[in-house]
């Protein structure tokens, strides 16, 4: 697939199957807005009447020495049925998963939910023969490798990939309107193709560190749903009872050279990352040290490559990697506490989303406290309730005869800023809702709801607290907030329609766990706290959104949109000294990671063979 400003590389790419089987596509409307999508028409819906597989390369990039023969031998050797990809880029999501199969062996893994690698994508020939319909139906806007990421799965097809990559993205510039995401190439790259392409071992790890944006992360399957949760690497850490080691090791004398090298920010985030690498690895053989080598070599490239340019991560490189392959030897012969047992006071969270709940309850945990989302099973009683509140009523009774279930002791109602509709400009503190309900209805929905649970608590001779929240901004959020609407419009290329007098606050949902915290470590005292995170204008607030997603179009609406409003929180920091901490934009890129990659569903695990189970 080609753009016609790029007939001559796609030419050379189609030149090299030595069967001359590869034909050119080319976008239709090469003037138009810049995206894949027309082109993967054309190039999708060319299937030959007799293939098994469909091939489709993008014409910016090199293939290894072989790979025509290499794709068949794949397509001959992978399970019925499976996509297959001969691409990792280093920064990915799946560009981890490719240095973890390399340090572990495998030749082929499964891929992590996230836009689909399809800079050289092979499907069954039946299956490519479909992807036309469901993009002109179920398209959306979307990005081209996020609808074959909603094709796949809606399909129930999984993605394996290749270890080594036998394609490298070349370093052209995009004509997809992508060169924001800076240099991009692949974790670890062969100019020859492997000896042996057999199905071989392809596993879906469990777990996953990986160091994106400058940040290190892991992706965790959740052993009870099998769902995945992406966190600090730093909390996974301390899950595994292997934080505090990790932390020791890094203050060492050996690398407080490299330390002041890279800077704190960059280095930490590297230790942490080799660091978690090594203690997954801790019962695996010892790696390949000429391949530990190659795919550290890539590490700082891809956690860092949209704030650098290619000549400056490069220079970095060997520093991190070296740093990255010594944190990764610390973390495989340490000696680890194991899984952390909390201590702290039982809670029971009800309402919500599922998601958003289960979220919370680790996050709490994470803290110290025994949470669970949920009535709890058999496992009934707790200390504390907490109910996270709709605003219409669903699910408070249930709630509520639950906590009474719990025998709990005290009652916490999260509910929401939206209280406040209908309020004049400025600041509204917590006595500014009285006794009488709003005008507004959806204020006057969460005002009921909190008298209910007051009234309740009355009867029941159990403490009521209230907690107003701003919007939760991360994965899980509510799509009725503004934050979910604009960034729905920026990966769909959409405007965004913005009031420049609008006032916003939002809650990070890691500052809502510590505020819950803080709360049910003292006496419940204050009948109603205000919580927020960050208080923005909405001209300010869309920015910082645009940063870590995609850029779209604005357009300024002649009528008021937004509140005038925020909420004053300086009651929750004077009586109970919280303060929020988590930086809005980790808040803010967390909530455009998860809309882009981890809302389109997933295929069955089932279906996979038993070679990559």
């Amino acid at each position: 697939m080609a753009h016609p400003k790029r007939l001559e590389e796609a030419r050379r790419l189609a030149e090299a199957d030595p069967q001359g089987r590869i034909v050119v596509t080319t976008d239709p409307e090469p003037d138009g807005r810049p995206t894949a999508l027309r082109t993967a028409l054309e190039s999708w819906g060319c299937v030959a009447p007799d293939a098994t597989h469909h091939l489709v390369l993008q014409d910016d990039v090199v293939l290894a020495e072989g790979f025509y023969q290499h794709a068949e031998q794949a397509a001959a050797a992978a399970p019925a049925g499976e996509a297959i990809s001969f691409y990792g880029g280093w920064e990915a999501r799946n560009g981890a998963v490719a240095r973890l199969a390399a340090l572990t062996g495998a030749t082929w893994a499964y891929t992590l939910q996230e836009h689909v690698p399809c800079q050289a994508l092979m499907l069954p020939a039946e299956l490519a023969r479909e992807y036309g319909e469901f993009q002109e139906k179920h398209g959306g806007g979307w990005p081209y490798d996020v609808v074959v990421q909603r094709f796949l799965n809606e399909r129930g097809v999984p993605v394996r990939f290749c270890t080594p990559s036998t394609v490298q993205h070349d370093a052209l510039p995009s004509l997809a309107g992508n060169s924001y995401h800076g240099f991009r190439q692949a974790t670890w790259f062969d100019a020859a193709v492997p000896e042996d392409v057999g199905a071989g071992d392809c596993p879906r790890f469990d777990v996953v560190p990986f160091y994106q944006y400058g940040d290190a992360r892991c992706a965790v399957r959740r052993a009870d749903t099998g769902t995945w949760e992406y966190l600090e690497t730093e909390r996974w850490l301390r899950r595994a009872g292997a934080l505090d080691s990790a932390l020791a090791a890094y203050e060492g004398d050996a690398i407080r050279g490299v330390r002041e090298e890279l800077g704190e920010r960059i280095a930490r985030a590297v230790w942490l990352t080799g660091y978690a690498l090594g203690v997954v690895l801790a019962d695996a053989a010892e790696p390949d040290r000429r391949t530990a080598a190659a795919v550290m070599e890539t590490l700082g490239p891809g956690g860092l490559c949209e704030e650098y340019t290619a000549e400056e991560l490069l220079a970095m490189a060997p520093a991190i990697r070296d740093l990255a392959l010594a944190a990764m030897d610390e973390g495989r012969r340490a000696e680890h506490t194991g899984p952390v047992e909390t201590s702290g006071p039982s809670v029971q969270l009800t309402g919500g989303d599922g998601g958003f709940g289960r979220q919370l309850a680790g996050t709490l945990g994470d803290l110290g406290l025994r949470a669970r989302y949920g009535d709890g099973g058999t496992d009934t009683r707790a200390e504390c309730a907490v109910h996270l509140g709709s605003g219409d009523g669903t699910g408070l009774d249930e709630a509520l005869r639950a906590a009474h279930a719990a025998a709990a002791e005290r009652f916490v109602y999260v509910g929401s800023a939206a209280v406040y509709r209908g309020s004049g400009p400025g600041e509204q503190t917590e006595d500014a809702v009285g006794p009488e309900a709003p005008e507004d209805a959806l204020a006057r929905g969460w005002w009921e709801e909190e008298r209910r649970c007051r009234a309740w608590g009355e009867d029941a001779s159990i403490p009521v607290q209230v907690l107003r929240i701003a919007d939760p901004v991360g994965p899980y959020a509510p799509a009725s907030t503004a934050c979910v609407r604009w960034v729905d419009l920026a990966w769909t290329r959409r405007p965004l329609l913005l009031d420049s007098h609008g006032v916003h606050q939002i809650l990070d949902h890691r500052d809502l766990a510590d505020a819950l915290r803080v709360v049910l470590a003292a006496p419940a005292a204050e009948a109603v706290l205000n919580v927020a995170s960050a208080r923005h204008g909405e001209v300010e607030l869309a920015g910082l959104l645009a940063d870590v997603s995609r850029r779209t179009p604005w357009e300024w609406s002649q009528q008021p949109l937004s509140p005038r409003w925020s909420m004053a929180t300086g009651l929750i920091e004077r009586e109970l000294g919280w303060r929020p901490t988590a930086p809005v934009v980790e808040a803010m890129r967390a909530l455009a990671q998860w809309y882009a990659c981890d809302i389109h569903g997933d295929y069955d695990e089932t279906a996979l063979t038993a070679t990559g189970s």
